[in-house]
């Protein structure tokens, strides 16, 4: 009796299209295969023959970033919204749902209160010149404040003012006048050193003596010519035989001078030293004198030397014998 082998033919159509249909399925990727969202984006890289260069090429995401999404070491990735959008971007570059794979990856990973974590490779640090520009500042207000602190005890620890005692002050206010003090007459106004003596045009005297004739000029010329004048013209009046204070005194003191100069007239005086020092240089009024002091090398020089008597210890020795002199030979 022939056996019926209809059924069985097609029971093995039936299982030979089921395992074709669950090859077909192991060959397609699955964002739901795996532990997690990294292992099923890593078999679907694997799947389609692709390694983490070629996707990190495609997707322009670091291939360590890659490969911690796929081993979900989340620590080495950026904050939570830059690894979200990395998986979104793998799922895509897979021809993937990537808004299914972040829902997968916040399903797994939920969201808690902890605080972004800083981006890698980014890290916290305070720049130490801050710290020594504080620490500087502090150290200069503390020094201010123990300074003034050590003023203010040495204030304290320093001896009272010195006072006069109680008998010289009352013996001082004892001697102050009782009634308003009257003072003196006004001092006239002191002469004026810096003015130079008038300028006389030569010859205008002796024109205007011989009212302005010129030949009464010649005259008079012709005849001091004739007869020159020896020696200094001693004045109309008798000089006084010692010194007699009539003005201020200049030079050195009356202890270092010996040689005197007394000015009979208003007229300029210059002392010199070696090498042409100035040592004094001064237009002395009448009754003015000048000490010179006892220094060897002194020349004397004057605008006129029948303006200055000599005196030496205090004794006259008539006018100065010339306008520009040795102060040695005044001693002689």
């Amino acid at each position: 009796m022939p056996l019926d082998t209809g059924g069985v033919t097609n029971l093995h159509l039936r299982m030979d299209g089921d395992r074709e249909a669950n090859r077909q399925n192991a060959l397609t990727p699955n964002l739901d295969a795996g532990p997690d969202i990294g292992a099923a984006l890593k078999a679907a890289r694997e799947l389609r023959g692709l390694n983490l260069q070629d996707l990190a090429d495609n997707t322009r995401i670091r291939r360590s970033y890659l490969a911690a999404i796929e081993e979900m070491r989340l620590d080495e990735l950026p904050s939570r919204p830059f690894t979200i959008g990395y998986i979104r971007a793998y799922a895509v570059a897979l021809g993937l749902d990537g808004e299914a794979a972040v829902e997968r990856f916040r399903r797994e990973e939920p969201l808690t209160d902890n605080a972004l974590r800083a981006p890698i490779g980014v890290s916290e640090s305070k720049d130490p010149r801050l710290t020594l520009i504080v620490g500087a500042g502090i150290l200069v207000v503390a020094a201010i404040i123990l300074w003034n602190i050590a003023q203010r005890a040495m204030s304290e620890d320093a001896p009272p003012p010195h006072r006069a005692p109680e008998s010289a002050l009352a013996k001082a206010k004892l001697g102050a006048p009782a009634g308003p003090v009257s003072l003196g007459a006004p001092l006239p106004a002191p002469v004026e050193s810096t003015t130079p003596a008038p300028y006389e045009t030569p010859g205008l005297a002796a024109a205007t003596a011989a009212d302005g004739s010129s030949d009464a000029v010649l005259a008079a010329k012709k005849l001091a010519a004739a007869n020159p004048v020896t020696g200094p013209v001693e004045p109309t009046r008798p000089l006084p035989p010692t010194f007699i204070q009539k003005g201020a005194i200049y030079g050195a003191a009356p202890q270092s001078s010996v040689v005197t100069l007394q000015a009979l007239k208003g007229s300029s005086l210059i002392v010199r030293g070696n090498g042409g020092v100035v040592y004094f240089a001064r237009q002395l009024a009448a009754g003015e004198a000048y000490r010179v002091p006892n220094f060897a090398g002194l020349t004397i020089d004057s605008t006129d030397d029948h303006a200055f008597q000599v005196f030496v210890g205090g004794q006259s020795k008539g006018l100065l014998p010339s306008p520009t002199i040795s102060a040695s030979k005044l001693t002689g």
